[in-house]
């Protein structure tokens, strides 16, 4: 029977397995397989990958049935069909919308019920309780605690408002921490790296599930309003897809098929960046440049940009902040003009973003890993209540760490102007190195922040984060630019500049955008989506050439120090079965520097005279992998999937059938040799198997796996099994240089 017993997924770190579906058909099988069993479909197991060919062989096959039929059933059989896509597409779109909307006004409320209330209603945020005011007018229906709670004592009045903002902090994020520990684990986290996989063809449905809907979004909306340096675009990505997958389970044009399902997943995705920013563009080109969904399918591409259009709709139709715009960072177009020397400072601003985005994944995959092995993966819900009592502590201390990364950077974009009150005397010209000072203390601090709230045990997005930290470092150098030219205003760099500084010619809240824009490359690595990202985010269209320059610089600093994004570390880490697009090139290996040979391998056997099912059953409970090369004599007849084989002992022994009837894998033209009572189980074995020759370039290997969506390839030479590459040894090797590769797999 078996030949070797040494797995071939041995000494490989995670897990990742294959499987596939299956539906038995009911040719050459056997006289023992009754209609009953040969109905029986096998399911995709959890952290198993999808047969992408069998799939879109599926789906075409399915298409083509339709197409098939002739008169006004097989009309209206394709008008439904395309009803029904289109239908899903529509409530994908404007469920996502409104789940946004609804988060938007759970997070403002929950975190301005930190520092106070409205003497009117209860619910009613800041924002709300006092709209109708002209500018300028003071508005005495918002009153803090302090003030609700008639305390007259200036150092009574400090400890009551610390006090009351570092409970209701500690409060809302260790609520968060324990829904998420006891109801949803999964929602934790900012659930792209994840989502990247899945899209890729893991299978992870827990993850998508009803319950991470709920926790994801209550949870998020607790996480964010708790003052912790996090933000709720990336979690937005995962709650828009977890209702995705829901409506999916109710048609079943994607319940039976994984890779439309797939396809409705990244429309969805998409989507909940459009919610998330106001930025339905951007949400299409996220998809195309850091999802990696739309490169080989055109129309997943119109489906998500419809996804996106519709989702940005239903936002802007709710109105979440009062302003009836999508724009949620107005940036003021009083300076539609830049100079020439500012691009000294906005150079500087990216090299700066390049250096901090690389220090920022560092630290955050360093914690990330430590965590894991330390004292902290036990006692998850008490470092969340920890870590926020010393942020909130921290950030009741500095003014611009107080406020929600929302306020503070929408008042960083903006400029000054007299008719509006200044933000904190951000505009105060006496003031400047005291802002420069805080802003810089700011930005230091949420880096610390984020690099260890970004993996604690609630859900947590670092868009927004990264965002906050280049707007105050940018503000800091506009600001420093400004008093510059004030001071030297003749100097012959501002000669293109008025002669009278108190004629505007810096504006130290684009800076901010340049800022924050370089920050984001560094981190993410993204290039086109971010600058369509963040135009749309702040209407600054003039502005567009100044971010391109910003994202390419700092995308290069931060190259200098390691190819890989936050997203794509986090991957690495978890060891998911995701390859990413960029070119691999070997250095003269072949395929035999990562192929496990024959001898490693577990195979099965056959000699003619078949194996037992008992046999069968023994080989498939004492391995978990999903896959057994089978083999007659030394000839490599194929592979059998795990799952397909267990799935027919099952069908088997439900007709009680002996446990020592014999079996064979030989094709039917050969099965009479070992006698016409054996059952044949050749239409187990795979249809299509790649098989190359171990001396091929590695460089080829890769490629394959990453453009053909491959789970194993066979080597063999003449006929005979050499050896086995897995999708799981190719994500090895391309993770083999990350510092923390693996550090968060399952052992």
């Amino acid at each position: 029977m078996p030949g070797s017993h040494l797995p071939w997924f041995q000494g490989r770190g995670r897990d990742i397995r294959d499987a596939e579906a299956y539906e038995f058909i009911d040719t050459e099988t056997g006289p023992l397989l009754s209609s009953r069993s040969l109905e029986k479909q096998v399911a995709y197991e959890e952290g198993s990958t999808i047969d992408w060919l069998r799939e879109e062989a599926a789906e075409r096959e399915r298409k083509r049935a339709m197409r098939s039929q002739r008169g006004l059933h097989g009309l209206l059989a394709l008008v439904l069909d395309s009803a029904g896509m289109w239908l899903v597409i529509i409530l994908t779109g404007v469920g996502v919308g409104v789940l946004g909307a609804w988060l938007d006004v759970l997070v403002k409320w929950l975190g301005d019920l930190r520092e106070g209330r409205c003497t009117y209603g209860f619910f009613y945020n800041q924002v709300a309780c006092c709209s109708g005011l002209d500018p300028g007018e003071i508005c005495n229906e918002w009153q803090s605690w302090s003030e609700f709670l008639h305390v007259s004592s200036i150092f009574r009045q400090s400890l009551l408002q610390a006090a009351i903002y570092i409970a209701l902090s500690i409060g809302f994020a260790g609520s968060s921490a324990v829904l998420v520990l006891t109801y949803a684990p999964y929602a934790f986290h900012t659930g792209i790296p994840e989502i990247k996989a899945i899209l890729s063809g893991y299978v992870l449905d827990a993850f998508l599930g009803p319950w991470v809907l709920l926790i994801k979004a209550l949870g998020l909306a607790l996480a964010v309003a708790s003052g912790l340096s996090l933000g709720k675009e990336g979690p937005l990505v995962h709650v828009a897809c977890c209702w995705a997958f829901l409506l999916s389970r109710v048609f079943k044009q994607y319940r039976q098929n994984e890779a439309r399902k797939r396809k409705l997943l990244a429309a969805a995705a998409a989507a909940g960046v459009s919610v998330a920013f106001g930025s339905p563009l951007g949400g299409v080109l996220f998809g195309l440049e850091e999802l990696d969904t739309f490169s080989n399918d055109s129309d997943v591409m119109w489906r998500g940009f419809v996804t996106s259009v519709i989702a940005a709709v239903s936002l802007q139709y709710i109105d979440p902040f009062g302003t009836s715009k999508l724009v949620l960072f107005q940036v003021s177009e009083s300076a539609s003009t830049w100079r020439a020397f500012e691009l000294i400072p906005w150079v500087f601003l990216s090299v700066l973003g390049g250096l901090l985005g690389s220090l920022l994944i560092k630290l955050n995959a360093a914690v990330a890993a430590y965590r894991r092995h330390s004292v902290l993966h036990e006692w998850p819900i008490v470092e969340v209540v920890g870590f926020t009592a010393i942020t909130a502590a921290v950030s009741y201390l500095v003014v611009f760490l107080r406020v929600q990364s929302s306020e503070l950077v929408a008042n960083l974009f903006q400029e000054c102007d007299p008719s509006k009150p200044d933000y904190h005397g951000l505009c105060n010209p006496t003031a400047v190195w005291a802002n420069v000072f805080l802003l810089i203390l700011t930005a230091m601090a949420k880096i610390g922040f984020t690099a260890w709230t970004f993996g604690m045990m609630i859900p947590a997005g670092i868009f927004l984060p990264t965002i906050a930290i280049g707007a105050c470092i940018g503000r800091a150098v506009g600001l420093i630019t400004q008093g510059l030219y004030r001071t030297y205003p003749q100097a012959w760099i501002f000669s293109s500049c008025p002669p009278d500084p108190t004629v505007r010619c810096i504006s130290p809240g684009f800076y901010a955008v340049v800022g924050a824009s370089a920050m984001l490359g560094g981190v993410t690595r993204m290039t086109v989506s971010i600058v369509v990202i963040l135009f749309e985010l702040t209407g600054a269209l003039s502005h567009v050439l100044p971010i391109m320059i910003s994202v390419m610089v700092s995308k290069w600093v931060a190259d200098a120090f390691g190819k890989d994004g936050i997203y794509s570390i986090w991957i690495a880490m978890h060891q998911y079965p995701w390859l990413p697009a960029r070119d691999f090139r070997d250095k003269g290996q072949t395929a035999a520097h990562v192929m496990k040979s024959a001898g490693s391998l577990v195979v099965i056997s056959e000699d003619g005279q078949g194996c037992t099912v008992r046999e069968l059953d023994e080989l498939v409970r004492r391995h978990s992998f999903r896959g057994f090369p089978v083999v007659y004599g030394e000839q490599l007849l194929g592979i059998v999937m795990r799952d397909k084989l267990r799935a027919c002992i099952e069908g088997l022994l439900a007709e009680d059938s002996s446990m020592d009837r014999r079996c064979t894998f030989l094709p039917p033209s050969r099965a009479d040799e070992g006698g016409s009572e054996m059952i044949n189980l050749s239409h187990l074995l795979e249809e299509a198997v790649l098989q190359l020759r171990k001396d091929v370039p590695l460089e080829l290997v890769v490629n394959m796996f990453q453009k053909l969506n491959l789970r194993h390839i066979l080597f063999s030479q003449e006929g005979k099994l050499m050896g086995m590459v897995t999708k799981t040894d190719i994500v090895w090797l391309l993770t083999a240089d990350s510092a923390h590769a693996g550090a968060l797999a399952d052992r």
